[in-house]
């Protein structure tokens, strides 16, 4: 029943491989408590009470509130695919709710320290890996990429005549994302490098000194290093500099629907988490510098 619910993800949905395994992990894990707590207990027979319980087992276990929202909503996701396909007879996750989560705001680099860190003298232009570096700094930052959508550009994404890159996002929805002059040079400067490697694989828009494609875990590597001394957040991560962009886009004038397209997001509620972390930015800057704040 689990791997038709999987499939289902995969081919019909057409969920993306990081979604499909972080919801086999939930299911797995509640099947294993739901078997320890009686074994003659199925999915069949499973009610609100052993979901619940498992839901408290996790948290008492340290479980962040999301991250138990998460595993609640693989369960959810199930019992409505099992319910529809006749597979089960009732949906005994309908009406338990997640736990109460805050929501931080999104952290972002200050636009001094972007400036610091792209045209500072560190960067060696005939040195592959500083300006393979530099170019991922600039794509995220100047096209608010998401990690997966950067490692998965290919060449023949890129559009030098539109000054336009082909990006697909969470479930395989494309969207075409402008880019500038800075984007442009940078790009041109690292591919001219990247051809001269005899290694390099032909497709992939950023490969690894091995030639292959970039991976997430090497992206995030390379981001954290990279703001390491320019920025005093603890949080260096590729979706800082996603944040930064948006949070940029909206300081200088941008309107929300227009950033909500360039993010790639389904739901203006999920972009205007951008406009309250600039309203504390501005109230951050009001207590600060106003004499009388």
């Amino acid at each position: 029943m689990t791997e038709q619910f999987l499939n289902y993800l995969r081919y019909e949905r057409n969920r993306s491989d990081l979604t499909v395994m972080r919801y086999e992990l939930s299911l797995r894990d509640f099947e294993t408590f739901f078997k320890a707590m009686d074994s003659a207990l199925t999915w069949e027979t499973v009610d609100a009470d052993v979901i619940r319980q498992w839901m408290e087992t996790l948290m008492d276990k340290g479980h962040k509130a999301s991250s138990v929202d998460t595993d609640l909503s693989a369960i959810r996701s199930f019992y409505r695919f099992a319910l529809s396909r006749g597979l089960v007879k009732k949906d005994p996750a309908r009406a338990i709710t997640g736990p109460k989560k805050e929501k931080p705001l999104p952290q972002f680099v200050k636009e001094s320290e972007i400036d610091d860190l792209i045209d500072g003298g560190q960067w060696d232009a005939n040195n592959i890996k500083n300006v393979r570096a530099r170019t991922i700094i600039i794509l995220l930052y100047e096209m608010g990429l998401r990690r997966a959508e950067l490692t998965g550009l290919d060449d023949r994404d890129v559009d030098f005549a539109t000054r336009q890159i082909k990006v697909t996002g969470k479930r395989r929805k494309q969207r075409m994302v402008p880019f500038g002059e800075e984007v442009e040079k940078a790009l041109r400067q690292y591919i001219g490098l990247r051809d001269r490697q005899p290694n390099a694989e032909k497709g992939p828009l950023f490969v690894s000194d091995k030639g292959k494609r970039l991976t997430g875990a090497q992206v995030y590597s390379i981001v954290r290093q990279q703001l390491t001394g320019f920025t005093s957040l603890t949080k260096r991560s590729p979706h800082v500099l996603r944040h930064s962009y948006a949070t940029s886009l909206l300081n200088h004038g941008a309107d929300i629907e227009s950033v909500r397209q360039l993010l790639g997001h389904e739901s203006i509620e999920t972009t205007m988490i951008y406009t309250h972390a600039t309203f504390e930015q501005m109230k951050r800057v009001y207590k600060e510098s106003h004499p009388r704040g």
